[in-house]
Formats: C-alpha cells, sequence, structure tokens
C-alpha cells in the first residue's frame, strides 16, 4: 500500500521502542524492570484486573490477600474501576456466623466485547466479536483480495471490522488484528507481501478510520498469546502456526519474544536440508513452507495419494530440523502447533518428536512436546488477549 503521502516510518534501527499498548503485568508476563513510584498506580491496576479476571469474583478483602495490596489501595482501585464500567458488583457471599457478609466484586465480563481479525487466512479475512473471555460472539468474513494489491486488502480489512462494530451489542474495548507479515510494536507493518504492503501504519489508520483502540500484531504472534492465556502452555515455548504460509510466535521467561528486527520467529523461509527441495514463493529452494505449509501439502497428497506417510514423515522431519537448534538454545518446554489436525496430528508429528530428540542433547531434551493446540480461532482470540492486555493490563 502507498504509503507517500504519509509521515516517514523510521526503521527499526531507529525505533526505540514507543510502544504504547506494552503488555502489562501478565498471568507471569511480569516486567522485569524496576516498579517507579510514578508507574505504581498502573501497576497495581493492572495487578488487581489481572487477578479478577483469571481468579472470578471476590470480596476487596480476598483481593486485597491475593494482591498483597493494602485494603485502602483496593478500596480506592475498585471504586475507580465501578465508576469506569470495568467492574461490577455482583451481591453479597453467603457466610455462617456473626459479621456483614463481604459483596462479590468482578470484572463486568458482559459490559464490553471485543473485535478480532485475523488476515493469514488462504481465501478470506475472517473475523468476529469476542467476549472478554474469548468466547466468539459474532463471526464475519471478507474474500480476501486475489493479488498483493494494499489498497484493495485494507478495504476489506475495512469492510469487515465495520461489519463486526455494527454487530457488536456492548461497548467495544478494542480491536486486535493478527496480519501476515513483520509488525512493529506500534503496529506499524514493516514487511507483508501477501498483503502488499510496506512501511503501513495499519494500527494507526485503521484506529483512526473506526474511532476506537486498535493493537496490530503477526498472526502467529496472537496466536501465541491465546495459547499462553487461554490454553494449557508452559511459560517457555514456541507456537507454529502452519497454514498458506508458515510462522512461529515464542514466549520465554513468560515474557513475549520479539527480536531487535520484530521478526523473532520468521522460520518459515528457514531453508532446512541441503538436499534442494522445492521451490518456495520467495524464490529459494527448500525453505520450511515449502515443505510444510497446508497448500503445499495437501497438493503433495492430491498428486500423490499412495505416498501419504513419506509426505507426512518428510514434512515433520524438516521442521523438527528447523527449530530444535531453538528449542535447544532457548531451552524450550514444548512446541505447539497450530493447523489442520488431518495433516499435522499423527505421523507428521511423531516423525518431527523423534527428529527433535535425535537432534539435541540427549537426556537433556528428552520431555520436550511437541503437541497440536486444542484451541479454535487461535487468532482471533489472540487478538482478544491483545486487547485484554493494551487496555486493561489483562492476559
Amino acid at each position: 500500500m502507498s504509503v507517500s503521502d504519509e509521515p516517514r516510518v523510521p526503521p527499526s534501527s531507529e525505533y526505540a521502542g514507543g510502544n504504547t499498548h506494552a503488555f502489562g503485568p501478565g498471568r507471569h508476563l511480569r516486567s522485569r524492570s524496576k516498579v517507579l513510584p510514578e508507574h505504581a498506580r498502573g501497576h497495581n491496576r493492572a495487578l488487581v484486573l489481572q487477578t479478577l479476571y483469571h481468579a472470578g469474583a471476590m470480596s476487596r478483602a480476598d483481593l486485597s490477600r491475593e494482591t498483597g495490596l493494602t485494603r485502602v489501595t483496593i478500596s480506592d482501585l475498585v471504586a475507580e474501576f465501578i465508576a469506569d464500567g470495568i467492574v461490577i458488583e455482583m451481591g453479597v457471599r453467603e457466610t455462617v456466623g456473626p459479621g456483614k457478609p463481604p459483596i462479590l466484586i468482578d470484572i463486568d465480563r458482559v459490559g464490553h466485547q471485543i473485535i478480532g481479525l485475523d488476515l493469514s487466512g488462504p481465501n478470506a479475512f475472517v473475523g468476529a466479536v469476542l467476549s472478554l473471555d474469548g468466547d466468539v460472539l459474532e463471526r464475519r468474513e471478507v474474500e480476501r483480495p486475489e493479488s498483493a494489491d494494499g489498497a484493495a486488502a485494507y478495504a476489506a480489512l475495512l469492510e469487515l471490522a465495520r461489519l463486526l462494530v455494527a454487530a457488536s451489542t456492548q461497548p467495544l474495548l478494542g480491536v486486535g488484528i493478527g496480519t501476515p507479515g513483520v509488525v512493529r510494536p506500534d503496529g506499524v507493518v514493516l514487511s507483508s507481501p501477501n498483503l502488499g504492503w510496506t512501511n503501513f501504519r495499519l494500527e494507526a489508520k485503521l484506529g483512526a478510520d473506526l474511532d476506537l483502540p486498535v493493537l496490530a500484531r503477526n498472526d502467529a504472534n496472537a496466536a501465541v498469546l491465546a495459547e499462553y492465556t487461554f490454553g494449557d502452555a508452559k511459560a517457555d515455548f514456541m507456537l507454529i502456526k502452519i497454514g498458506r504460509g508458515v510462522g512461529a510466535g515464542l514466549i520465554t521467561g513468560s515474557q513475549p519474544l520479539l527480536g531487535s528486527r520484530f521478526a523473532a520467529g520468521e522460520i518459515g523461509h528457514v531453508v532446512v536440508g541441503t538436499d534442494g527441495g522445492p521451490r518456495c514463493a520467495c524464490g529459494k529452494d527448500g525453505c520450511l513452507e515449502a515443505w510444510l505449509s497446508v497448500t503445499r501439502l495437501r497438493e503433495a497428497l492430491a498428486a500423490d495419494p499412495g505416498a501419504r506417510d513419506e509426505i507426512l514423515r518428510d514434512a515433520g522431519t524438516r521442521m523438527a530440523i528447523a527449530i530444535a537448534p531453538i528449542v535447544a538454545a532457548l531451552d524450550l518446554s514444548e512446541v505447539v502447533l497450530s493447523g489442520p489436525a488431518d495433516l499435522l496430528d499423527g505421523i507428521l508429528i511423531d516423525a518431527a518428536i523423534e527428529t527433535l530428540h535425535a537432534r539435541t542433547l540427549e537426556g537433556v531434551f528428552e520431555d520436550a512436546l511437541i503437541r497440536l493446540t486444542h484451541q479454535d480461532d487461535i487468532v482471533l482470540r489472540g487478538a482478544a488477549v491483545m486487547v485484554l492486555s493494551g487496555q486493561l493490563g489483562v492476559s
């Protein structure tokens, strides 16, 4: 998409991190820097909302004990949240014995909604209105432009977003977008060849057009947040999203890993093996994406159905060749796959586990797992986590 009429976007080397949507304290997404006095209130707000989000309804006294904050601080914050419509009183808790029964409070889980947008599909852009708990309430989709035309891609995205705004039934907390490509933390898409975007201020432009808070991330980075928040993932893992392309998101030490170029997880165009291989869309031979993408696997299986086991086993082996150094270097506990179960589960994962264990230090990484995610709509749900984190400090 042409950005000649927009302000200059500084390259990654000049970007100092000006992200106004940084993670607040999460389930374990804790800031590594010291909390300064001027930041304490924001830290305490996020801590209270995070605790309520995951623990559910509790009294003010319970919340004080759980967070370690004083009852006066809790009382002030809860009053502020109630005034803002974020927290509601749920009624009194039944008790036995003397004394006034405590009033339970919780996040108003039905009082706000979130819009999630997934631009990674092969044929359509998919979106949903979601609850604060990540449940899909309404779903819409629009056809994906056939060519890599940035203006057409944005027009389709805007159409989808407006359909979802119209379908929402509660005030919107914000809009989250999972898009293919390299995305800076301030929502600038540095490069997305499939969508025709370069240095495109996606977050700012859609936010202005919708008059809503918008957060944009790479689709695999969105998916990894959904697995972390709603799934069974551990504190250090990689999620590989396998669809039209192949990309990964990483959580290490309970922190999302983006990298200095914001391209951590861009494993699709790593060449696996020295024996050539299928020609990739990028022009190289033998990229992981050329072996592992859903499009390639389905085409190969259709061309030679009798070679199904061999094709899937080879794809799993190639994937493990690419990720074994990452698992070892970052000491990851597990690798989670997101994609069609009929292709990934079984032979492909078995071959990947065997190769991963063969290519890492014996006795150290034998318990490293490769498994399929149990989540549907993982990018949409990850988009919801982005908004919860950016707006409330919840993850």
